[in-house]
């Protein structure tokens, strides 16, 4: 950050006669791109590494029998060495993306000539993003699971879509409704503490704000701390649950093996909502 407010500093260009002073952000491009390509990897190392542990509760239960068991520190070992590759270049896909969405944007708030033009390239990128993004959130799945590299993961995804595309996305798209729905609601309950603490304490009130003004703002930034931390926690939720959807639709043998009583259950409801599949008598994997 410091680097990049003397970078933007030094190349701000500035008009003599309105004073005005406008900054190159096309010099910026790096410090966004390892902000975001950082951000990234991160989040993509706790992905894989839920994987690899729901993978080994699916195949050896014993080794995953608790919250300190080998099979979570065998899986981060993995996450940040053998698979490490295959995750930087995934995020960064990405992060190059995104960082050029913050140029474009930029670009548009400074009333460029081309505003309309930057607009379908912001939507384009945009659009863009979101495809790699979900792409990556299965691909990252078979990294974690099976230590395939980026591109074997992705050719296994494609299998996946081919096979179990409409099954994949139904059961993903009820899972993150569920999960937006959770982190709202602890949003709201910490907007209500926030406005309660700041009646009762007046902490914001004492710097000159107004009272009306002071709950405003605590309610605002209990809803966004509460909505923020909220969706970082439900996140290993998430990953744990598209790890096994891969493997309830890949394995379901297996599962049926080691789980008996949760594979029962899950085989059960899955037949309701597509009773034309019969999980239970199923033992090969389609790849």
């Amino acid at each position: 950050m410091l680097a990049l407010i003397g970078v933007l500093n030094k190349t701000q260009v500035c008009d003599a006669q309105t004073d005005e002073c406008q900054s190159n952000f096309i010099y910026s491009f790096p410090f966004l791109l390892s902000y975001y390509w950082t951000h990234q990897v991160i989040t993509n190392v706790v992905h894989v590494t839920i994987a690899g542990v729901v993978g080994t509760w699916w195949f050896a239960p014993e080794e995953a029998s608790s919250c300190l068991s080998s099979a979570v520190k065998e899986s981060f070992l993995r996450s940040t060495t053998y698979s490490f590759g295959s995750i930087c270049f995934g995020s960064l896909l990405v992060a190059l993306v995104q960082a050029l969405r913050a140029i474009v944007n930029n670009s548009r708030q400074q009333r460029n000539r081309n505003v309309f033009l930057l607009c379908i390239v912001q939507c384009l990128l945009s659009c863009l993003q979101d495809i790699i993004e979900y792409f990556n959130k299965w691909a990252f799945v078979y990294v974690g699971l099976y230590g395939y590299s980026y591109i074997e993961a992705g050719k296994n995804v494609t299998t996946l879509f081919k096979a179990r595309g409409l099954e994949v996305f139904v059961t993903d798209h009820l899972i993150g409704n569920a999960l937006s729905l959770v982190s709202i609601i602890v949003g709201l309950l910490m907007s209500a503490v926030g406005v309660f603490l700041e009646y009762k304490m007046n902490w914001i009130a004492t710097v000159g704000v107004s009272g009306d003004i002071a709950q405003i703002i605590s309610g605002s930034l209990g809803f966004f701390f509460g909505l923020i931390f909220c969706s970082i926690t439900l996140n290993v939720i998430d990953y744990g649950v598209n790890a096994t959807i891969v493997l309830f639709l890949e394995a379901p043998s297996d599962f049926k093996e080691n789980h008996p009583k949760l594979a029962e259950e899950m085989f059960s409801a899955w037949t309701e909502v597509c009773p034309n599949r019969d999980f239970m008598n199923q033992t090969d994997r389609y790849r």
